[in-house]
């Protein structure tokens, strides 16, 4: 399946390659270098390279392209999910999935890839079996290891593996016992000039921290179940009681996993917690132009949006810009183009505003398009779609659920007439009903 995997950095440069059947040169990159050269931005880059003789798999994580080298057919999610497993995995063990951490650490990198590749096809890649087979760096251990020679790889098999539930270690123990469910959603969304929503959807993620002695059995349910479509499970939960009552009963593995990804329609109501007044025009025959952005609260149920931030990508004709903010303080880089609007927390009763004159270059041409307006915010206390309930049910007094903040996190796409609303993070506290195994 895999042969070669090529980490590349943001500046063309190969600083780790590992290869499992046989080596393959650096060459093949060529390929991809071309592909990247051709893309607009660095998350355009095809998922997918034909080449003579192979195929490249890519996916970019945290300013680093993961590229896999494949000589046969194979579905290219199931590759892609694999990477950005390998890139999970290098954030839980080194904080960062960064190169820097990356180098740092290249023996424990090796040695993960080794374990998490048999042949080329995946064989160990849960967080906790990994854990098991080798130890997390720190730094008594980093120190014992130069002193002794040892290494982090243990010295036994992981007790999982040899049990019918092979997701968690047999023998876990907690002083305090905590579960923690962090909802992370997506949306997409389309508002026409008017401020009314045309198109919504929300893909959504639930990552789970769980802290539980023994072999805990929860089940957990939502207000309205039958609003998540193309679900996917982690491979702890029991699908028939899922299919029958719309309940996740699960055996949870120890520590952080993504227990499901969903997805809601558009045919369900999303209300979108804010809304954004712009007016960007660019004069015929002139060098300048007009910025006027208002952003403002909409449906957030008497919550505060706090937090905000506004990134405009403008035209490479723009020279800098001359504007006036009611609220906050903004920068605009005219290497990048990138005009930043930190506005902070949003009171009703008096609006940001950002408003003034663009520059354009001398002779440029009008640019044919308007730049998009990407948007982040915070509202604390909201849930956006809605589906679930802050409540806990405990059966045994040895298992004590915590209440984090719920938080919410938005970020929106403006284009032309049209907002875009891209991406929204929020926690949430689910229904969660325990009993000891």
């Amino acid at each position: 399946m895999i042969h070669s995997l090529f980490l590349i950095n943001c500046s063309g440069d190969i600083f780790l390659e590992k290869h499992w059947k046989s080596v393959v040169s650096q060459s093949v990159c060529d390929y991809f270098f071309e592909a990247q050269e051709k893309a607009i931005d660095v998350e355009n880059v095809p998922p997918v390279i034909s080449t003579p003789h192979h195929y490249l798999i890519s996916i970019y994580r945290d300013k680093i392209f993961f590229v896999s080298v494949i000589q046969t057919e194979v579905p290219p999610l199931f590759v892609i999910e694999f990477l950005h497993r390998v890139a999970d995995t290098f954030q839980d063990y080194f904080g960062e999935c960064s190169e820097t951490a990356i180098k740092d650490n290249v023996v424990i990198v090796y040695e993960l890839l080794e374990e998490m590749l048999d042949n080329g096809f995946p064989l160990a890649t849960e967080s906790n079996i990994l854990k098991e087979l080798i130890k997390p760096p720190t730094i008594l251990r980093s120190v014992v290891n130069s002193i002794t020679g040892s290494s982090n790889v243990g010295d036994t098999l992981p007790t999982g593996q040899l049990s019918n539930i092979p997701w968690r270690r047999a023998g876990v123990k907690y002083t305090n016992n905590e579960a923690y469910f962090d909802v992370i959603e997506e949306i997409d969304a389309i508002i026409d000039k008017s401020g009314s929503t045309v198109f919504a959807e929300i893909q959504g993620v639930i990552d789970s921290c769980i802290k539980l002695s023994g072999m805990p059995d929860l089940s957990l349910s939502f207000m309205n179940p039958r609003l998540l479509d193309d679900v996917s499970f982690h491979p702890c939960i029991r699908f028939k009681r899922w299919e029958s009552e719309r309940v996740l009963s699960f055996i949870p593995p120890d520590g952080n996993f993504r227990l499901i990804s969903y997805r809601v329609s558009s045919q369900n109501l999303v209300a979108i917690p804010v809304y954004v007044k712009h007016m960007i025009s660019f004069k015929e025959n002139t060098s300048s132009g007009r910025f006027d952005v208002t952003i403002g609260p909409k449906q957030n149920m008497g919550k505060t949006v706090e937090g905000v931030v506004m990134t405009v990508h403008m035209p490479k004709a723009v020279l800098n810009m001359n504007l006036t903010a009611t609220q906050g303080s903004y920068t605009f880089d005219p290497v990048t183009k990138v005009l930043t609007w930190d506005v902070g927390k949003i009171t009703p009763q008096k609006l940001p505003n950002l408003k003034g004159i663009v520059n354009l270059q001398s002779g440029a041409p009008k640019p044919e398009e308007n730049p998009s307006l990407n948007i982040q915010f915070k509202i604390q206390q909201l849930a956006i779609s809605g589906n679930c309930r802050k409540r806990v049910l405990r059966k045994d007094p040895k298992y004590h659920i915590f209440h984090p903040d719920t938080r919410s996190k938005f970020k929106t796409n403006t284009r032309l007439l049209l907002l875009r609303k891209k991406r929204a993070n929020m926690w949430h506290l689910l229904v969660l009903d325990m009993q000891l195994g």
